[in-house]
């Protein structure tokens, strides 16, 4: 599996912004679709997570009411839309895959495969 991260960019504090995260190849293995994040000097944190097949949600408490994370199974793309972004939310969002359905789903090790992170910059 392949996953492509897309849709960073610079916005101001307040903005809303939509990430993609494109996958290809052995799609059907895909369990659930994460997106994590690192902002600068600090560690990879989860931000939400989607099953592929039943379309359950859940995100850290920092997004929840915020964020929301989608998916297209035809297009096999998941997406998170970022609305009211505060400055220390910029960094590097990743989308990642999972084989497994863990319930430690918020643990970057169970996710098996990853994309290249596209950079998120809040201005304030």
């Amino acid at each position: 599996v392949q996953l492509q991260a897309s849709g960073g960019g610079v916005v101001q504090a307040g903005d809303s912004l939509r990430l993609s995260c494109a996958a290809s190849g052995r799609t059907v293995s895909i369990y659930n679709v994460g997106w994590f994040r690192r902002a600068p000097g600090k560690e990879r944190e989860f931000v939400a997570t989607i099953y592929w097949s039943s379309g359950n949600t859940y995100y850290s408490e920092s997004v929840k009411g915020r964020f929301t994370i989608s998916r297209d199974n035809v297009k096999n793309t998941a997406y998170l839309q970022m609305n009211s972004l505060k400055a220390e939310e910029t960094g590097v969002y990743y989308c990642a895959a999972s084989r497994s359905g863990s319930s430690n789903r918020q643990i970057s090790s169970v996710y098996d495969y990853w994309g290249q992170g596209t950079l998120v910059t809040v201005s304030s």
